[in-house]
């Protein structure tokens, strides 16, 4: 019997991992995909050149740093559950494209170091969670090294992220003698995720507990489960789905500690897909009608044919293969003759996919980030918005000859997420932004590697960027007109006013009160209108 749609978004878990670099996030994905039977071995993010690589860094620079630097999308299934994870850059450069990954998400697992505890990037992520109404699950990771007291941890959540807490398992030591997890609720023991089913306890000073310490950590071990029983807030699903407290899990994912624990617990309370706010209206996950967004665009994922891939989370109803679906931003339909799942760069053939579902979209140039699919309604997904770059360069090319191969190479950086390409009013060659510099590292490699073009940049005498618009059509027109060394054009066609500094800027706003300056861009919006 086919499967209905409420009961296909009923399994569904789209998540994203968040973590500051080096808390060991693609540790943990990869660990997570091995339970699902998506990868048979798994590699070492900093593997040596003979063992295998890191399965979600796929890009070379990934691999050479050992670092994530762009969005990897992995579906597998565990349980009786369909899992769509979505592995976010960790680096601060990559900022915009975590978080446009995390307007396709319905929750997120926060990792954290067990020794260095909330670091910036964790909070920085943490905030635009929140700013979604992201609920959090947490893992701390690492316990199999020095690591700071367990209570002190909660307590840094609880006061950094104005978060309640509920540990769901208690690390049983940690270090060298770090040997397993303690379930609270159930009073059960795993000693390693190779283990499928908890060993049930009496209490934390059963011998199968306290037994797997040295005899001078027993009586802290049992103090603190005692405590953590009685001192520590019990889990409110309620309260968890609203984001106000985030359920933890203690364990080390190169040691196979705790992993086990934590896929559990996101298929047995994990939200499945929500509803999801559109222009007019809320659209919810078991509609019948098809509704999807592109979040995220990829080029050259196989190197050998130039494709272009738009990943879409689906929102509402069925995708399924060979549809016809109204692209809302120009009222055209485009068929999704081959839609796919993604583990990493490897990839399968989607017959259909459901609300939660992440799909890969092949086209040549005809979606772009922000665009809204549907069979037949005018909608227009919100939040995924662009933000003004923080560094404006300009591309220098060796050879003059290859110019036209280097203004297509960058429309399709940016038409991906890459860069942003802004063309001056004036004629003078174009600008890239980013917001950090690993960014322009990115795309001097792939412009070499993917298009043979070797090229360098040069300072602008730019140095910010913001987008222009006013109510009264003419009076743009005439600021655009007294600036127009001033002005590019980005790749909507949109104007924006490049200044060499912030006094700059402030300078003219205050010259022209009747523009706006922004520093973010609703493109999707405004494209339609």
């Amino acid at each position: 019997m086919a499967e209905t749609i409420p009961q296909a978004v009923a399994r569904r878990r789209t998540f994203a991992i968040i973590a500051h670099p080096d808390a060991g996030k693609t540790t943990l994905t990869e660990k997570l995909l091995l339970f699902g039977g998506a990868i048979q071995l798994a590699g070492e993010v900093k593997a040596k050149k003979d063992k295998i690589q890191t399965r979600s860094d796929w890009m070379k620079i990934e691999r050479e740093r050992g670092i994530s630097v762009v969005t990897s999308v992995m579906t597998f299934e565990y349980g009786d559950n369909v899992f769509n994870l979505l592995d976010t850059p960790g680096h601060e450069d990559f900022a915009d494209d975590t978080y446009r990954t995390l307007s396709a998400v319905d929750f997120a697992v926060m990792v954290i170091d067990a020794a260095k505890g909330i670091e910036p990037r964790t909070l920085k992520l943490f905030e635009v969670c929140r700013m979604r109404d992201i609920p959090i699950v947490t893992f701390v990771n690492k316990m199999d090294r020095d690591a700071r007291d367990t209570f002190e941890i909660l307590d840094e959540i609880e006061q950094k992220l104005a978060l309640d807490t509920a540990p769901m398992t208690w690390p049983i030591g940690q270090g060298k003698t770090f040997a397993g997890t303690y379930h609270l609720a159930e009073n059960a023991v795993r000693r390693s995720d190779a283990e499928v089913e908890r060993t049930k306890v009496n209490g934390p000073d059963s011998d199968k507990v306290v037994g797997l310490l040295p005899q001078n950590e027993q009586p802290h071990l049992i103090e603190s489960l005692d405590l953590a029983r009685e001192a520590c807030r019990p889990f409110d699903l309620k309260s968890f789905r609203e984001g106000h407290l985030t359920p933890v899990f203690f364990g080390s994912a190169l040691r196979n500690y705790g992993v086990r624990d934590l896929i559990e617990a996101l298929g047995a309370f994990g939200p499945s897909p929500r509803a999801q706010e559109a222009d007019s209206r809320m659209v919810q996950a078991t509609e019948p009608g098809m509704s999807a967004f592109v979040f995220k665009i990829q080029a050259n994922m196989d190197p050998n044919h130039r494709d272009r891939i738009a990943f879409v989370r689906v929102c509402s109803g069925k995708l399924e293969r060979g549809m016809k679906a109204k692209l809302v931003r120009t009222g055209k339909p485009m068929s999704l003759s081959a839609p796919q799942f993604f583990f990493a760069r490897s990839r399968i053939t989607a017959d259909e996919a459901f609300a939660g579902d992440v799909v890969g979209i092949p086209n040549h140039g005809t979606l772009r980030i922000g665009d809204t699919l549907t069979e037949g309604e005018n909608l227009l997904f919100r939040g995924v918005p662009n933000f003004a770059p923080e560094i404006l360069r300009r591309v220098r090319l060796g050879d003059a000859m290859k110019a036209k191969k280097l203004k297509e190479a960058l429309q399709q950086m940016a038409e991906e997420g890459v860069v942003q390409l802004f063309s001056p009013e004036d004629g003078s060659p174009a600008i890239v932004g980013v917001v950090g510099a690993l960014q322009l590292d990115v795309l001097r490699e792939r412009l070499n590697v993917e298009y043979t073009l070797p090229v360098d940049f040069e300072m602008s005498r730019f140095s910010i960027c913001r987008w222009i618009s006013a109510q009264d059509r003419i009076e743009l027109q005439r600021f655009i007109d007294a600036h127009r060394g001033d002005i590019a054009r980005d790749l909507d066609g949109d104007p924006v006013f490049l200044a060499p500094h912030a006094f700059g800027l402030n300078y003219e706003a205050e010259r022209w009160t009747a523009i706006r300056f922004d520093a973010v861009k609703d493109y999707q919006v405004r494209e339609a209108a």
